[in-house]
């Protein structure tokens, strides 16, 4: 490292007013990121990372503030500077990705004026350059068709892509230090990868410093020069990423590695070591076949302007987009089945259709025998079987109604299908199923807000399974989970099907997960199956080169040494 480094911070104190009195965040945390170098920050929410980075940014909420120490980048004082001054630093000398692209992106604003605002902001272009500049800053992030897309506006476009959009924003001023806050959360493996090399490649090219604040143990192994472990505000372990990684010093770093899905585990060894450790539930053998999918079709209309615009048209009609083309799977009773593939293969589409909440164009869904593909989705909420099939939903925060308690959440099937009469009736089976999924008591009485990732993912699993379920889709349900809190959450669904019989639909980009949780594997691209067989087989022995893309695509830390806490 430099003797000056970019980012010098010492004692690092963040504080927050609350009803409750003052919370301390950050606490007397240090760090320095040399020219040039890539820092990562990994530990779970509310570990402080991402506040650290708010604070060298200046932007903490009104409730927030520095408390103690200082913050200096280029020997300026960030802690004394004013208002104005950090405005100009913004952008200009340092800039931030934040974690979800479409929050951090104006929806009513095409992606090539918000581009043009920033660089209108430093003052970087004339009125006569400004879209050129725009234009090219989008071509440097490897955007398809730049021009196309200077006019498009957010929900446009993919995830990926908003990611890449964002990324041109943060270096369209080509700041000397880059702030990346979990840039890769939600993205498949493979655009995680792209999204990754991308970075890393433009700053390499302009020798710029980078902060990677992540959760994945794995990204910051594959990207980082050094690694900093932060754990309830304060940092507990530092050092290079491939020293940390293999033989970590500090017990929450080792808890971290743990918990991590990586080859050549099973699912009890993510749990901590000081867990009970009951054996595996057993796999249940092949039996009838519950959920039967055969050549399922689903299209969209590529312009959704409606008939009035299809008339003022001069062209012929474009071939609708066909999202799913010709699957046929089935799902036996007892059985883990997982669904991969990237971001758009048509893996949600086919969720969406089993779950009966989307009309298939063509193909047959037979559950239990029975053809409930040809029931209108309008008309299934009211059908016998729909209370059979049941989904457990990726954002544990947005699925769940803020107004809505705990208890009145797990209440809300019962109550719907009538499964519990009275409120006391009612009331027992919401205590049964928060036994039942791990979930306190205590608890069942306070709102969404009020409670961790963990909890909410646990009232979305006993949501879904209030009235007996054969079958429960899971899309996603720990992609925002802390990796032990995944881990935990991975080994009760074990649990419960082993417990309850049921089957599941594991829709998932995570083939580490899939690879611990399911039977079997199906893997899909552009709406097309391109190989399944029995999970160990297909992530093992991938025989079709799209799925060893995607095994190659996923970040691994290094092995870890045997070192007992």
């Amino acid at each position: 490292m430099s003797a000056v480094p970019l980012l010098d911070v010492r004692d690092l104190t963040v504080e927050f007013a609350t009803r409750r009195g003052t919370v301390r965040a950050v606490r007397k945390v240090d760090l320095c990121i040399a020219k040039g170098e890539t820092v990562g920050i990994v530990g779970e929410s509310g570990s402080g990372k991402s506040v650290t980075s708010y604070a060298v940014m200046r932007i903490l909420d009104r409730a927030g503030r520095i408390a103690q120490g200082s913050v200096a980048f280029s020997g300026v004082d960030l802690k004394a500077a004013s208002e104005r001054e950090m405005r100009d630093l913004r952008g200009r000398e340092m800039s931030m990705i934040f974690q979800n692209p479409r929050a951090a992106l104006n929806p009513i604003r095409t992606v090539g004026r918000q581009i043009e605002d920033v660089l209108r902001q430093h003052a970087l272009a004339g009125s006569g350059d400004l879209k050129q500049k725009a234009i090219d800053a989008l071509e440097q992030v490897r955007i398809a068709r730049p021009e196309e897309r200077y006019g498009a506006y957010p929900f446009e476009l993919s995830g990926g892509m908003c990611q890449r959009i964002v990324i041109a924003l943060a270096l369209a001023c080509r700041p000397q230090l880059l702030i990346a806050d979990e840039p890769t959360t939600g993205l498949d493996v493979t655009t995680q990868k792209a999204v990754m090399d991308l970075v890393v490649e433009l700053t390499a090219e302009r020798g710029m410093s980078t902060i990677l604040i992540t959760h994945d143990l794995g990204l910051a192994a594959a990207y980082c020069g050094r690694v900093v472990v932060m754990e309830k505000g304060e940092v507990v372990e530092t050092a290079h990423s491939s020293a940390i990684f293999r033989a970590p010093a500090h017990a929450y770093t080792r808890k971290l590695m743990r918990a991590t899905p990586r080859p050549g585990i099973t699912l009890r060894d993510l749990l901590p070591e000081d867990a009970e450790h009951p054996p595996a539930p057993a796999a249940p053998a092949a039996s009838e076949t519950l959920l039967s999918v055969e050549h399922l079709v689903k299209e969209y209309p590529r312009n959704a302007a409606g008939a009035f615009a299809r008339l003022l048209r001069k062209g012929g009609e474009e071939a609708p987009f066909r999202a799913v083309d010709d699957l046929s799977f089935e799902v036996r009773r007892g059985e883990s089945v997982g669904l991969v593939g990237e971001s758009g293969c048509g893996k949600s589409t086919t969720s969406t259709m089993v779950m009966r909440l989307a009309d298939p164009t063509a193909g047959r869904i037979a559950f239990k025998g029975e053809d409930i593909g040809a029931v209108p989705a309008s008309a299934f909420s009211h059908h016998p079987l729909r209370s059979k099939i049941q989904m457990v939903f990726q954002d544990p925060s947005d699925s769940l109604n803020p107004r809505y308690t705990a208890a009145r959440a797990i209440a809300d099937p019962i109550l719907r299908f009538g499964a519990a009469k009275g409120a006391a009736a009612v009331r027992a089976r919401c205590e049964e199923l928060a036994r039942l999924v791990g979930l306190p008591g205590e608890l069942l009485d306070r709102f969404p807000h009020q409670l961790s990732g963990g909890q909410k993912a646990r009232i979305g699993i006993a949501r879904a399974i209030a009235l007996d379920p054969d079958l429960v889709i899971l899309d996603e349900p720990t992609a925002a989970l802390d990796v032990s809190v995944q881990a935990i959450v991975l080994n009760l669904l074990a649990d419960l099907k082993a417990k309850l019989g049921m089957s599941y639909l594991f829709v998932s980009h995570d083939l580490n997960v899939v690879r611990l949780l399911c039977d079997r594997v199906i893997v899909m691209r552009q709406g097309r199956i391109v190989e399944q067989g029995a999970a160990a087989r297909v992530i093992d022995d991938p025989q079709a080169d799209y799925t060893r893309e995607l095994i190659a695509a996923i970040p691994h830390p290094p092995v870890q040494e045997v070192t007992h806490v």
